[in-house]
């Protein structure tokens, strides 16, 4: 191995929101410096739950006024008498209260919507009804609503890019931390667990990609508009909205298997299909990746002794991205350097980073996807331990790089310095506001919660260490958990 170049000239530099190992050098982006946090809990009323959204949305038809139009029916628990209201995350979306109704289970109650109210500030929408609703399960049905196809790079977002030499736009979803909203009314808090139905409608040219595959028979012509395809996703298992995903636009893909649908007699077994999607005419750059991916799939059903949860994976290249990726439960985007590699011109150092991220994201398909943070002032549990066992795995993968030997000086030196600073805070963060959050996306959670992790891991053994993970996560799993639920487990770990 040659030696390391200044990783500044090589790497992205790192970009808030969303889930990614910051690059080398521990560098700390500009919203760790933000305002002081809020002081009010805004998180919303447990009064009604959802138990699964059945979503169907209509993009890349309007872009002229890039705005996107969806319908929904949320399956719901009413969990208390005198219930007259109920309210969720919505931002950017148009409803109208003549479009709303709430049903009973049996069927026997139907009450219209009498008003529809947004708050800015809370970011949410409240469905007001004129009787109280009966307890116990019941639906909420938006026969429509009108969103924006926005080019904030959250929510569900427009990216530009080129077909054949001709401008073109694609359709994106970056829910994390508290974007799922901007495309559909949901209760966008990561304990709020449910199962997700969607369909999904674009112009024939385009592929719909989401976090499950597409029901047989689908994709087919849309009624009445032949130009239009219907894609329908199979029901996804129970979990958090900022992991639901959809990719609309024209790619390419290659794909391979990896042994790692169950764990079974100390083997990890069965085919699971994973994809590469890159821009078309790239999937040569796309090779890499592919093999790092099955690998780490295959490694991870290994360590944690659970089988991946879905049937496919699929990893997509897009243009226009915030961060480096995102580990949406079966539809991982990423940044288009952070996923392709031309075999030809890409320095080592870039190969390894790449290496990183994808092992990053796909560890999170257990550790925080299957058993998820019980709110956000446990971001460190999730980024912290990504960012070790990334290491782990590509250590596995790649034993000629030597990559612990990087870690001190990519992770552990800069998390010490940037702990230094009077600007530190300590790795797990209360939060209480959706504005809070971006401001602990930071180094200090990826790198000084990811040397912590290393520093108990090999405390205790990495055996040791390993036990109490798995039975952490058979314990969590569809579900969520603290720090403290991971810290009992791993003594437990100890015993077993």
């Amino acid at each position: 191995t040659p030696p390391n170049p200044s990783p500044a000239l090589l790497l992205p530099p790192p970009l808030p929101s969303s889930s990614f190992p910051f690059p080398s050098g521990g560098r700390l982006p500009p919203h760790a410096m933000s305002a002081a946090p809020a002081s009010a809990d805004v998180r919303l009323p447990t009064t009604v739950v959802p138990r699964l959204y059945t979503l169907e949305l209509e993009v890349l038809t309007d872009l002229e006024n890039f705005s996107f139009t969806g319908a929904l029916s949320v399956d719901l628990e009413v969990r208390a008498g005198g219930v007259r209201t109920i309210t969720c995350h919505a931002v950017d979306l148009k409803i109208d209260a003549g479009d709303v109704t709430f049903t009973s289970a049996g069927g026997e109650s139907k009450q219209p919507c009498r008003a529809v109210t947004f708050d800015a500030k809370l970011e949410t929408a409240s469905f007001a009804f004129d009787g109280d609703l009966p307890q116990g399960p019941g639906r909420l049905l938006i026969s429509k609503y009108v969103g924006e196809l926005n080019d904030k790079m959250k929510g569900l977002y427009r990216s530009k890019y080129q077909v054949d030499g001709k401008p073109r736009h694609m359709a994106v979803t970056q829910f994390e931390a508290t974007d799922a909203r901007r495309c559909l009314p949901c209760w966008d808090e990561p304990a709020v667990k449910a199962e997700f139905i969607a369909t999904v409608t674009a112009p024939k040219e385009e592929t719909a990609i989401s976090n499950m595959p597409a029901v047989s028979g689908y994709p087919k012509p849309a009624e009445g508009n032949k130009d239009l395809l219907v894609w329908k996703f199979e029901k996804t298992p129970r979990m958090s909205t900022y992991l639901l995903a959809f990719v609309v636009g024209q790619f390419d893909y290659i794909e391979a298997k990896s042994q790692a649908a169950e764990f079974k007699d100390g083997k990890a077994t069965g085919d699971v299909a994973v994809r590469v999607y890159a821009p078309k005419g790239k999937t040569d750059q796309a090779t890499f990746g592919l093999d790092v991916a099955v690998k780490s799939l295959h490694y991870f059903t290994k360590f944690f002794e659970i089988g991946y949860p879905l049937p496919k994976l699929d990893l997509i290249a897009i243009p226009d991205f915030s961060s480096g990726a995102m580990e949406n439960w079966g539809c991982v985007t990423y940044r288009t350097v952070c996923l392709l590699v031309d075999e030809k011109n890409t320095a080592l150092k870039n190969k390894q980073y790449v290496a990183i991220v994808v092992a990053h994201e796909l560890a999170h398909q257990w550790f925080g996807n299957l058993v998820t943070m019980e709110w956000w002032t446990e971001l460190w549990l999730n980024e912290g331990f990504a960012s070790w066992v990334e290491y782990l795995a590509v250590d596995k993968l790649f034993p000629e790089w030597k990559v612990w030997q990087s870690f001190v000086n990519e992770a552990h030196n800069p998390a010490l310095g940037l702990d230094g600073l009077l600007t530190s805070h300590p790795i797990e963060v209360p939060v209480k506001h959706p504005s809070e959050i971006d401001e602990i996306f930071d180094a200090i959670s990826y790198l000084k919660g990811a040397s912590v992790i290393r520093m108990l891991a090999n405390h205790l053994g990495i055996e040791t260490f390993r036990k109490g993970l798995v039975a952490y996560l058979n314990e969590f799993k569809y579900r969520n958990a603290t720090t403290v639920d991971l810290w009992r487990w791993l003594e437990i770990g100890g015993k077993l």
